[in-house]
């Protein structure tokens, strides 16, 4: 990791974490997103572990769940590479993404490595940008980081390669890709598609999210919510979330 990343990934936060604090709307717009999350989860008597925790706090809907970084910061419960996990074989219920799965440069290697932390019947939960024509404005035109809609995606890791040697990377456009075209779905190291599911979240692009001016009064969050769930039925359009279960065979 070079220190250029840790840079970014500590700025980063910093600039998130007094975001999280000043909007009360993109809090509760999280937690409704945590909820969806929490409703896949696998029924295992066995931990639930967040990979890639960014400041919002997924412990108010899972409780329990072992919130992790690459970096450590004072809101996570430990450090863990997504490539190389701590955790036995075998030993983990769910492995939650959150806006972590585009940063994968190697998808399948990750996969891999969740196959072996997981226990059979165990799940791995995305949550994601969505490539929709509403979509394509918000990610390809006002957010920095690249849909790389065009760009090749290595599956697996060169044989030389080293985990700690992960770095910066971003294509949003990649689960898109990957889960909603039946054409392009890869090997997924075992694991099978149990669900996706789009949805508008107009209100939470509206609050401009950790990086942006929130565009409407919070008092309007419950009308923003019921325009979600109108646009959520026509996501070829209007989505800009995609969420994706994928499950270990029992």
């Amino acid at each position: 990791m070079t220190l250029e990343s840790i840079d970014r990934h500590h700025q980063e936060m910093l600039n998130n974490g007094d975001a999280w604090r000043r909007k009360p709307a993109l809090r509760a717009i999280y937690k409704t997103f945590h909820q969806a999350i929490a409703r896949h989860l696998a029924p295992l008597p066995l931990p639930t572990v967040e990979l890639g925790s960014g400041v919002a706090d997924i412990q108010q809907v899972i409780p329990g769940c072992i919130r992790t970084d690459i970096f450590p910061n004072p809101w996570i419960d430990q450090v863990e590479n997504a490539y190389a996990l701590s955790f036995d074989s075998g030993s983990l219920a769910n492995l939650v993404l959150f806006d972590v799965f585009h940063h994968l440069r190697y998808p399948g290697t990750a996969l891999q490595e969740f196959d072996r932390a997981l226990a059979p019947g165990g799940r791995v939960i995305l949550f994601e940008p969505c490539v929709s024509l509403l979509g394509r404005l918000v990610y390809g035109v006002l957010h920095p980081e690249p849909l790389a809609l065009h760009q090749p995606i290595q599956w697996h890791a060169p044989p030389t390669w080293n985990p700690a040697q992960i770095d910066y990377y971003a294509a949003q456009g990649n689960a898109s890709r990957l889960f909603l075209n039946a054409n392009r779905a890869p090997n997924l190291a075992g694991f099978r598609v149990v669900a996706t599911q789009r949805y508008a979240a107009i209100a939470y692009v509206a609050s401009g999210g950790y990086s942006k001016p929130q565009l409407y009064p919070t008092a309007w969050l419950p009308l923003m919510t019921a325009i979600d769930r109108l646009c959520d039925h026509l996501p070829q359009l209007f989505a800009t979330r995609l969420l994706v279960v994928l499950e270990k065979p029992a």
